[in-house]
């Protein structure tokens, strides 16, 4: 039986799928598998038979990858799941950061009590003005699911749309829009744009993009969304530039003390993803994705070991993280000759430092014989 340990609460839709092989709840020892949505695992101690965590989200900065990896514990994540709810999160933040709507709401509710509210309010509302979204120039660095999908709702709104991702994939640029404008890089975005929104991953090239340097690039009276992560963003550099009036309105769904309750800054309290719907596809697919490893040792959309999707052909199947370094291939299957054992199908596939081995096999196995070979890292033997 394998035993899965939650680290939050996960959406029973998901849950469900695990059948009666399985063990799930939060007071689980010695698991197998790890579901986790926004619990900090870097300082929890993982257990020796520890194969996977899945993360019912797409951000995995609460998980230590590194440690991780070392110890061959494959690390999933939900890519798109959550899609179509940040994507709605970040046309609304669109609206705001053009029509003054929280600003005028604020105003109003000062109004409460007074007898002439309404001519106030007619008075008055000249200050909200905004411009509309039509027309304008959208740029949008990050062009995986959401990227793709605010990319196409911009167009469908009449944005002139702008993309840069040099990372896209096949199947992004699928299902992007033909309206879209490939920008050759973030400089073109920076200069040409009237509104900018964020949807890279936070990494060493991307913390910080948005600074001093490339706010003064940019047009007077940007509009700059993060939806994606906080620290893609200088916080100083641009409340600077706020209080300048170089950048018109900042909307963010990472709040940090130094933003909070700032003139012409929008903070949210981390909705993007919060909707049951999107919990509900989240949670279904990191379900998916670690019983698909667990039962059969396919990786899918993980962020720290390459991707196999292998059919099972065979009765036992041989799983084999280890180092990608040369000659592993061929330790293996001396080591199955040797042992008078047929090899009836292998995958190798590598990210990185790490390489993930399937060997399918009808004769028994010991997986000993192959935990004893220096640089692997986990087998398992599958039946």
């Amino acid at each position: 039986m394998n035993k899965i340990k939650l680290m939050n609460k996960i959406s029973p839709v998901g849950l469900d799928l695990f059948g009666e092989q399985y063990q799930v709840g939060e007071d689980i020892d010695d698991e197998d598998g790890i579901l986790v949505r926004s619990a900090s695992l870097h300082d929890y101690t993982f257990n020796k038979n520890l194969k996977a965590i899945a993360r019912a989200g797409a951000g995995v900065n609460n998980i230590p990858i590194d440690q991780c990896s070392n110890e061959g514990i494959v690390v999933f994540n939900t890519p798109g799941a959550n899609a179509n709810a940040v994507k709605e999160l970040v046309l609304c933040g669109l609206l705001l950061s053009s029509r003054k709507i929280v600003e005028g709401i604020d105003w109003v509710k000062t109004l409460e009590g007074k007898d002439d509210a309404s001519k106030l309010l007619e008075k008055g509302k000249s200050q909200f003005v905004g411009p509309e979204l039509e027309g304008k120039k959208l740029g949008i660095i990050g062009l995986g699911a959401i990227g793709v999908h605010v990319a196409n709702a911009a167009i469908k709104l009449g944005m002139e749309v702008y993309g840069f991702d040099p990372y896209i994939s096949v199947n992004a640029a699928w299902g992007m829009s033909k309206w879209v404008k490939n920008a050759q890089n973030m400089e073109t975005i920076f200069s040409e744009c009237d509104y900018i929104t964020l949807h890279a991953p936070s990494t060493k090239e991307t913390k910080g993009l948005i600074n001093k340097e490339s706010i003064d690039m940019m047009k007077d009276g940007v509009r700059i969304l993060n939806f994606a992560r906080g620290d893609l963003v200088n916080s100083t550099d641009v409340l600077a530039a706020v209080k300048e009036g170089k950048i018109a309105k900042y909307v963010t769904d990472f709040a940090s003390p130094d933003i909070i309750n700032q003139e012409n800054v929008i903070v949210m309290p981390h909705l993007g993803a919060s909707t049951p719907e999107s919990e509900d596809n989240c949670a279904r697919m990191a379900v998916k994705e670690i019983k698909d490893y667990l039962e059969s040792g396919n990786i899918v959309n993980s962020v720290n070991f390459p991707y196999i999707n292998e059919p099972r052909t065979t009765k036992y199947r041989i799983c084999l993280i280890h180092k990608n370094i040369p000659n592993m291939l061929a330790q293996f299957a001396t080591l199955l000759a040797n042992r008078e054992i047929n090899i009836e199908n292998m995958v190798n596939k590598a990210k990185g430092e790490y390489a993930y081995t399937i060997i399918e096999t009808n004769d028994v196995v010991d997986m000993n014989d192959f935990e004893a070979l220096e640089n692997v890292i986990k087998v398992r033997v599958i039946e």
